[in-house]
């Protein structure tokens, strides 16, 4: 879609980019959000830490609000700063290391303009991620498998590139700030978006290019530390174990036939016949995830597609473990997770914490801050 036949529909829209690090990729995404934007539409920029030089020149080139926090809050605080200074109907939410499409915005505003009963939407990563090592690939892929695989009546959110209805994120406080790095924000607000009845939608057509390079180290102390670990504690203290995503019956099913596939190698020496089971569980592993495996042989050939097995199924077992640790965690109240954690209260003032950079925003205080494209 050029931008000549970008248009309003009526509902605007703002667009909330928090950025920490990583400048070559806001200045990609930045531009991305620039061309899709309609007339009308507000791109807010959160610099994530006092006076941190992350190509916001550019940014405001592009009529950017761009906004200082005083210091760190994170991804989810950043979200909520930038939240603070909408004006538009809904909010959407891009990740500065994602790029979107020229009709991503259009296609976001159509879809809740089209549908009053729906509050929330997000898409998913595309079939093309910027990086071309092999874990990039992988990764990236199987976030685009999961999603293309969930059901479209949504049960969680995601801010890689998501929207919600301003008045909704009000509403419900916004994002949890007790999620001081990037973890699972944006799937706990989604359990509190359909908890409070409200409409979410999985738009598989929307799709984003990520730009993110992963190593193994930077891979597993994602997956682990800040999404299984928390995602669990979630789960109990919600006590809902939805069927969808990285949640579906065959995962499950994968991590416990991982954990006894090692068990049984690991005790072959004292009972032969483990082998047996071992080999068992080998074969009904490559089976039920045969989906994912064929989805990259199409892709990626099946070269690529036998290179992902074992990181699948390192993945498996590192899902398990996390789901060990997040339930000791929830059940012995470590590192002060609560099993009944505080209900999170409507979005509170931040102020105090926003520095605008804009000389301009500077002379006429938060006023300004809703001022969007020049």
């Amino acid at each position: 879609m050029s931008p000549t036949q970008l248009r309003n529909t009526g509902l605007t829209m703002s667009i909330v980019i928090p950025v920490h690090d990583r400048v070559e990729a806001f200045r990609k995404s930045v531009r991305s959000v620039s061309v899709a934007a309609r007339p009308g539409d507000q791109i807010i920029v959160v610099a994530d830490g006092p006076r941190r030089k992350l190509g916001l020149r550019l940014a405001r080139r592009l009529g950017a609000t761009v906004i200082h926090s005083a210091r760190q809050i994170g991804p989810a605080g950043a979200r909520n700063l930038g939240a603070q200074h909408a004006t538009g109907d809904a909010v959407m939410f891009i990740d500065a290391d994602v790029v979107v499409p020229d009709h991503a915005i259009q296609t976001v505003a159509d879809a809740l303009e089209a549908d009053p009963d729906l509050h929330a939407v997000f898409g998913c990563y595309d079939l093309s991620p910027s990086e071309p090592n092999f874990l990039s690939q992988y990764k990236n892929l199987f976030h685009h498998f999961i999603h293309q695989q969930g059901c479209e009546q949504a049960s969680t959110f995601w801010t890689g590139c998501g929207t919600i209805r301003r008045h909704v994120f009000n509403q419900l406080g916004g994002f949890d700030m007790r999620y001081s790095k990037p973890a699972i924000e944006d799937i706990e607000l989604g359990y509190r978006l359909r908890r409070a009845g409200y409409g979410v939608r999985l738009m598989k057509d929307l799709q984003v290019t990520h730009l993110k390079r992963w190593g193994m180290r930077c891979l597993m102390i994602s997956d682990v530390v800040y999404r299984a670990v928390p995602w669990t504690e979630l789960i109990l203290r919600e006590r809902r174990f939805i069927n969808d995503l990285n949640l579906r019956t065959a995962s499950r099913f994968s991590v416990i036939a991982v954990a006894v596939m090692l068990a049984c190698f690991a005790t072959v020496w004292l009972w032969p016949a483990s082998l047996i089971v071992a080999l068992v569980m080998c074969v009904l592993l490559l089976i039920v995830n045969m989906p994912v495996y064929s989805f990259f042989g199409k892709h990626r050939g099946w070269t690529f597609a036998a290179m992902t097995v074992p990181w699948h199924w390192l993945y498996y077992l590192y899902c398990g473990i996390g789901f060990g640790w997040g339930s000791l965690r929830y059940a012995f109240n470590w590192h002060g997770v609560a099993k009944h954690m505080p209900v999170v209260t409507p979005l509170a003032p931040l102020a105090s914490e926003a520095l605008v950079s804009d000389t301009a925003a500077k002379s006429s205080a938060i006023g300004v801050l809703s001022a969007s494209r020049t």
